[in-house]
Parts: structure tokens; sequence; C-alpha cells
């Protein structure tokens, strides 16, 4: 069926905010700076200066003060009203506990632009008729989502799960409950769709759950966002114990060379750390990432997005002038290695907020109707991890190249646990306004997997350092690392999957809880040391 929109008749109306002024992260205080002068004062001077100027130009003759920029694209859209109602509120797993068979549903591509048709497949088992609402995930004055459009009611039928595969992968080929030409007006940004069954009579009730896509666009903007649906999907076990960490067997985390999955079926529950249902259907990104782009679209920040496999070359980063990993990016197939490699050569900024990154040697291949990208292997370990390997005692060969030499600090055995970011550098630049001392945490902030291990690189700075401990027993030394590029530009690595938990708490996020440690949610800190890099 080709997409329609149509009224919102059947669903909650939209949410009444509008955008809120945004968190200062620079607070005004009496205290003094470097120079022994106080914020106060220095506002009161700039003030006056200002008025002074305008004074002045009005009554010389002279050229007026050029107005205030212009706001970008991502500040126009979150100027927009959010949608309250974007969350999932009934959602039923079957025995597996991973899948939700009564309305389930995947996206043809991982990231489209403008113009390109997205379908959208849907099973209902028992068949019923069911809408799909489309959100842009944002600040949106603190909503977190705006409703873009709404689909349906559409005929739902239930559609077959298909038998384990070659590679042990399980590829879909259900036909498309809806087609949605992508418009010009949706920004760049991650999409939700939320599905929602239509009772047949009063005693029935409705189940949810939702799809997730991408739309990218090729505009100049400051911030490339990667998310890191190729680790969703490595970790995804729908319908029932497939991902690349099972072998069929009531074994846990196996392991092993060769196996595939693909993006052609839905995302069952996530499955590691919490236990989150209602994020059923969308990746990982609610947990890890959603919290940084709350909050960098909440700062005005200029933003644009995209999925792992658009990296496979570096034309999407030519015109952004920093890359941001982000959260749990552990799978990347090494033509994204050599493309962000490529942009940090050639001047862009890279920040790794994110953990157990560049991990796996991750080929990415076509899927059964050619449509590129749409499965998933794991061939090797990268280069700075394969010396860990064999300890997990999986002979994996050849490996790729270091990752340490991209992001500063590698991936390291015990990759998981917990521990607080402790201070190591309080005169580095990046701690500028946080206040912090030699030898201060934040505490909770390092988990459940970092990097350490720092490569040897020119002029690499260890920022911040500390032990994390596995099962609250076995230690590991991780590091946060900073190193220039070539062009007056620079690499940072946070070296943990948390760092995001510090950022912001949007609505649909649950903190996560993990090897006896867990991150406390937003902190000042965290945010001033993100807009020092950033700035």
């Amino acid at each position: 069926m080709r997409g329609r929109a149509v009224p919102r008749s059947l669903s909650p109306s939209p949410s009444l905010y509008d955008l809120s002024p945004p968190i200062l992260l620079f607070p005004m205080s009496s205290e003094p700076n470097e120079a022994g002068v106080d914020r106060r004062t220095i506002m009161k001077a700039v003030a006056a200066t200002s008025i002074g100027t305008l004074v002045a130009s009005e009554t010389a003759g002279a050229a007026p003060v050029a107005p205030a920029r212009a706001p970008n694209p991502v500040e126009r859209e979150n100027r927009r009203p959010g949608a309250r109602d974007w969350q999932l509120t009934r959602v039923r797993l079957d025995r597996s506990g991973y899948r939700s068979p009564w309305i389930e549903g995947y996206c043809s591509h991982q990231s489209l632009a403008a113009g390109q048709t997205l379908r959208v497949m849907v099973s209902t088992d028992p068949p019923r008729r069911f809408l799909l609402d489309v959100y842009r995930m944002g600040y949106y004055g603190g909503a977190g989502a705006r409703h873009v459009a709404q689909y349906g009611p559409l005929p739902g039928r239930a559609q077959p799960v298909p038998p384990i595969g070659e590679r042990r992968r399980r590829d879909c080929a259900w036909e498309p409950a809806v087609e949605i030409p992508i418009p010009p007006d949706w920004l760049s940004g991650v999409y939700l769709g939320r599905l929602t069954t239509l009772p047949e009579n009063n005693n029935e009730l409705y189940w949810q759950s939702f799809v997730i896509f991408i739309v990218r666009d090729d505009r100049r903007a400051d911030l490339l966002f990667q998310c890191s649906d190729n680790t969703w999907q490595a970790y995804n076990r729908w319908p029932d114990r497939c991902s690349l960490y099972d072998d069929g067997s009531e074994r846990e985390w196996t392991s092993a060379p060769g196996w595939d999955v693909g993006f052609d079926r839905p995302y069952g529950k996530y499955r590691q750390i919490l236990d989150y249902p209602q994020s059923v259907g969308s990746g990982e990104f609610l947990l890890w990432e959603f919290p940084l782009c709350y909050w960098l679209e909440q700062q005005g920040q200029d933003v644009t997005y995209c999925s792992n496999a658009d990296l496979v070359t570096p034309a999407i980063g030519r015109n952004r002038r920093v890359f941001l990993s982000v959260g749990h990016d552990e799978y990347w197939d090494v033509r994204q290695y050599h493309s962000v490699r490529r942009l940090v050569d050639d001047g862009m900024s890279a920040l790794f907020l994110s953990g157990n990154s560049v991990c796996w040697v991750s080929p990415l291949s076509a899927g059964a109707d050619g449509r590129p990208h749409r499965r998933l292997t794991r061939a090797a370990p990268y280069g700075g991890y394969a010396g860990h390997v064999p300890e997990n005692g999986i002979p994996f060969e050849p490996t790729g190249p270091d990752e340490g030499l991209l992001m500063g600090a590698r991936n390291i055995t015990p990759v998981n646990g917990g521990g607080d970011w402790t201070c190591t550098r309080p005169d580095h630049w990046i701690y500028n306004g946080t206040g912090m001392k030699q030898g201060e945490s934040i505490p909770g902030l390092v988990g459940w997997e970092y990097h350490g291990n720092p490569a040897p690189l020119p002029g690499l700075e260890i920022v911040a350092e500390g032990t994390a401990l596995q099962g609250g027993v076995h230690p590991q030394h991780w590091t946060a690392t900073l190193h220039p590029g070539p062009k007056g530009n620079f690499v940072f690595n946070a070296a943990t999957i948390f760092w995001a938990q510090g950022l912001s708490a949007p609505p649909g996020h649950v903190l996560p809880w993990s090897h006896y440690s867990r991150p406390h949610g937003p902190d000042q800190r965290v945010q001033r040391i993100t807009a020092n890099l950033l700035k």
C-alpha cells in the first residue's frame, strides 16, 4: 500500500509543548575565572559594550551591528510542537521473551534520503488492522519526539517466520504493509514508527511495538551522528536466540567466526544490562544513543544523522566537521574504519563517545534481493583487540587494522565491567569550567564496556583513567584519550558506552545497571566536557 498520511482521529493529539530555553552549560556565578574576573562582571561588560556599540552606530552613521545568526535547521525543527504520546504503552512478548508476534515489523532500509521510498513490513498474529505513527526523535521542548505522519488503518496479517538458514541467518521476506516516500521536509534524524493494533471488540486489548529508520542528508552541518545499528543487529535475538552470540544451544554468549545476521527481520527486545520491553523494535537507540541526540538538539547543535552502513565510503562525512561514534559501537565494516581514518586525515575531528567500539571486522553484504548492506558477518577482531582474543578461545584470523590508531585507545579484556570516570589532567582544556580536581571522579560513568591500552600516537594525552571491575571482582585499567589530527583537528575517546547517560534523561529512557555499578544520570561535568569538545 502506498503511504498516505491521514488525520490523527484515532490517536491522542500532539503535545502543546513549545521549545523551552536550553539548559545553561555555563551557569552564572561569582567565582573568578583564570584572570580573577567573575562571570557576572564579564557579562555586564559585554552587555554594556553591545549597547554602546549600537548607540554609536546609530549616532555616527556607522554600519549597523550584525543581527544574531539565523537558526540552523535543527533549531528550527525543535521549535515545532512535540508529541507526548510517542512511547509504547502496551507491550506483549511471547515465551521466548524477545518478540511480540501480536504486532512486529521491520524497515526496508537502515537509512534513506528524501525522495527515496521506505517500505515497512508488518506482521500481526492474529490478523488485526493497525496504525503506524511516525515520529522524529529530538528535544522538542522536552517531549523527545515530534509526530510527522500517521498511516492507516492498515490491514494486518500473520507473516511467516523463516527457518534458520545458511550461517544461522534468519531472513524474512515479508510483504510490505505500507510504502512511504520520504518527503523533503523530514529533517535528517532518527525516526521511530509506532505500530498499534486496533481491537475488534470492547473486550480486546491493543498491542504495540516499534520500527526504526534513519533519514540522512548531504547538507553542510557541524556534527555527523553515526547510529550504531550494526551493533543493534548483532545482538538482536529475533525470533528466538538468533544473534551473533547464539549457536542454537542453551549456552549463553557463544560466538564463532563466520555467522551472519540480517536486517530483514524485526528487532526483538533488547537483551543486555537491563530488561526494557518498551524498547521492542527500536534496536538499542533509546538505551545508549537517545540521551545524546536529545541533548544535542536541546543545545541547538547543528547535527545530522547516518547509519553505520552510510560510512562504507567517506562521502557522507565530507560536509561535516565532527564525527560522533555513540554508545555501543562494536561492529564495523573495515570500509568504515578506512572512511573515518581518511576523514580524520582530511581534517575532520572525531569524538568516540562510546565503548567497545571498532572491535569486530564485520563485512556488510547485500540481502537476498540485492539491496546493499542488509547482512552483517563477524569475520575477525580489529588489531588492538586481537591480542586478547585467544583468552576467549576463539580462533579468528586474520585480524583487521589496529583500532587504537584511529581511536587512541583500544578494546581490552575483560571488556565489560563498571567504574568511575576519574580526572587525571584537571589543567586540560576539556575540563575548563567543570571545577574538577586531580583524582575527582564522576560516579559510575565507566561501563559496561570500555577502552584502554593507548596507542603509541604522537601527542596522545590520557585525560582520564582508572579501574573498572568485571563482576565486581576482575579489574581492568581503562583510559580516556585525546590526540591531535594532522590539520588542527583532534580525536577524543571517552572510553565508555555510558558517556551519553551523563548528558540527559529524555522521556522513554531507562538508566542501565551492570556489574555492581551504574551511571547516575545527567551530570553538569559531563555536559561541560562535551560542550568544550564541541566548541
